[in-house]
């Protein structure tokens, strides 16, 4: 009989660890939503070129997009990452600006497995259409970095900010860091000794020591931005610093992909291998509608790594599985059926409420209750039936007592409060 497993890459994620995602879905939605940010489900797969807009040289492009020919013989590819598919949605249905959406979903990227980082990865984030004020990209920022500090408890995370220009000012920096990199082509690594002159700032980021030191004197284009550009940046650092949401220039800070302009960020864990620290990031990407088809139409969004933040929470010990499943556990000794009602009605009066099933044994299902971390067992048997009660015990003090079967979501609501 074949051995089915998860495919490399992947993995499964049972209870109690998905409650941990249950949580941190629910906390990101609650701010999001504070924030006037709607949920968008946009499909997991799109046409190729839609992703091919984020960049062709990229990685992700070039060698992490799971992308192949459906039956239809249309060539698709999974999402490797949130932003493209909302903004090809906007695009599409064009609803009114601002536009600001928030969404929960997979992403595929092929890339050698490593802690917190699959070829199927979640990611929580938010985009924003409609408007370059820099209040809006301070109030993005913001929100993913209160995400990380006050919503999963994170205290060792840090907030870095760059800013990549634009059409006015980006061309000439890159043009002088082209002519920077080709005086040390021979220093670079062997991946960026050929690309170096096609798409420059990938060697910024790159984090072999070869490119690292090659670039340690490199131009930076917070040194060169625009007018335009460093009135933004300004008032984007000076709007974090009112908040109170503290943060360190970056100028070596591009991110993975090639939509980004103006403002840059990225948000590293310190309880994560310094290789693999970045908990989420993004910026603004003021060109990416037009490339996809709509009007100019600036936007700005992030995207933070559900499995990678809850590592980071992991190594801190904070943001644990929620202690208990259920609040109460039913134990019934008279058939079964006893059980299914109360169950019922304890759910409809939203009590969280379990049961055994399969005729087991009272001690089989008292056992089954403790194991449960239920804070309440109701028990049921033949005299409780007859009499119209319900014993009630308390599984952390191991005290219990007799209430009418009519009083029994009352005195569970009292007792859980």
């Amino acid at each position: 009989m074949a051995d089915f497993r998860a495919p490399p890459g992947t993995h499964d994620v049972l209870p109690p660890e998905s409650g941990r995602w249950e949580r941190l879905v629910a906390a990101f939605a609650r701010r999001a939503r504070r924030a006037g940010y709607g949920l968008v489900v946009s499909p997991i797969f799109e046409d190729v070129a839609v992703f091919a807009r984020v960049g062709e040289e990229t990685d992700v492009v070039r060698k992490e997009m799971y992308d192949f020919l459906d039956k239809g013989g249309r060539r698709v590819a999974l999402r490797p990452e949130g932003t493209a598919s909302v903004v090809r949605a906007w695009v599409q249905h064009r609803p009114l600006v601002p536009f600001k959406a928030w969404y929960a979903a997979p992403s595929f990227r092929y890339e050698r497995p490593q802690a917190g980082r699959y070829r199927q990865h979640h990611q929580l984030g938010v985009e924003a259409l409609g408007t370059d004020d820099p209040e809006l990209d301070v109030e993005v920022v913001a929100l993913a970095y209160r995400v990380c500090r006050e919503d999963v408890g994170l205290g060792g995370v840090t907030l870095l900010l760059n800013s990549l220009g634009d059409a006015a000012c980006r061309p000439a920096y890159l043009d002088s860091l082209r002519a920077y990199l080709d005086a040390r082509r021979d220093q670079l690594c062997d991946e960026h000794r050929e690309r170096a002159l096609v798409n420059p700032l990938r060697v910024l980021d790159c984090k072999r020591e070869a490119c690292v030191s090659a670039t340690a004197e490199a131009p930076r284009l917070m040194d060169d931005l625009c007018e335009a550009c460093s009135s933004h940046f300004e008032a984007v650092k000076a709007g974090l610093s009112a908040l109170g949401v503290d943060h360190r220039l970056a100028p070596r800070l591009v991110r993975g992909l090639d939509y980004y302009t103006r403002t840059t960020f990225e948000l590293r864990a310190s309880a994560l291998d310094s290789a693999q620290n970045a908990v989420g990031g993004g910026g603004r990407y003021d060109s990416l509608v037009e490339e996809l088809g709509g009007p100019p139409t600036p936007g700005i969004g992030f995207g933070l790594g559900i499995e990678r933040l809850l590592l980071a929470a992991e190594s801190e010990g904070v943001f644990p599985a929620p202690e208990r499943a259920v609040d109460v556990w039913v134990v019934d000794n008279t058939g079964g059926r006893e059980a299914t009602l109360l169950a019922s009605e304890l759910r409809s009066a939203g009590i969280a409420a379990d049961r055994a099933f399969d005729g087991r044994s009272m001690k089989a299902q008292l056992k089954a209750a403790d194991r449960s971390g239920a804070r309440l067992a109701l028990i049921i048997g033949q005299r409780e039936l007859e009499a119209g009660q319900v014993t009630v015990r308390d599984l952390e003090k191991g005290e219990q007592h007799e209430v009418a079967r009519s009083e029994v979501v009352v005195t569970v609501r009292e007792a859980l409060s």
